[in-house]
């Protein structure tokens, strides 16, 4: 496959195996301003797939994706596309939000296409933003979940997060579990 200059560029590769038959190449990358047509279609099928119940760190919309698309803070916003050629579909969206308010640890948000689910794609999209993260210095990364979200769970455990388990200290405001990654450990040394 023939691969843009461009792309290579600003883009981190992953592979993710679909099946025995087939695999897809991942490119996350932190977004651009030609990303923001794009990102608001990934935000619309989110929505209308009702996924503003679990993923709501700020409106899933057109202006908002529009704005992410030109933001030049210290926060990070990516994206994930299948393939690496500017016009490849989103499949994932993910940042690391906090810096810009002085926390020394970044708070990670990830979500993917309805249609992109089990492939790999929230895998790739948090090794990308670990790199980003470690890169930065950042010695840790929080995040939250709803306990009763499985899948994401189970992803972030093999990730090497850890969950508070008991009490109002392991809880968000909006009843999710916050869970810490360590970023000086053995996995991910320099």
């Amino acid at each position: 496959m023939e691969r843009s200059a461009k792309a290579q560029n600003f883009s981190a590769k992953a592979t993710a195996f679909m099946s025995y038959q087939n695999f897809i190449e991942l490119s996350a990358r932190q977004i651009v301003p030609f990303d923001g047509p794009a990102l608001a279609r990934l935000f619309e099928s989110l929505s209308k797939n009702g996924d503003v119940e679990r993923f709501h760190p700020h409106p899933l919309t057109s202006d908002e994706a529009a704005r992410l698309a030109v933001h030049r803070g210290r926060d990070v916003y990516a994206v994930i596309s299948d393939g690496d050629t500017p016009d490849a579909p989103l499949v994932g969206y993910g940042m690391l939000r906090g810096w810009e308010d002085g926390f020394t640890i970044p708070s990670l948000h990830i979500v993917v296409h309805p249609e992109a689910r089990g492939r790999g794609v929230g895998r790739a999209m948090m090794h990308f933003l670990h790199d980003v993260a470690r890169r930065r210095g950042a010695e840790a990364i929080r995040l939250k979940v709803y306990p009763d979200n499985t899948p994401a769970r189970r992803l972030y455990e093999s990730m090497g997060y850890r969950f508070e388990s008991s009490g109002a200290q392991g809880f968000s405001a909006e009843r999710q579990i916050i869970g810490l990654l360590t970023l000086t450990g053995a996995l991910y040394a320099a």
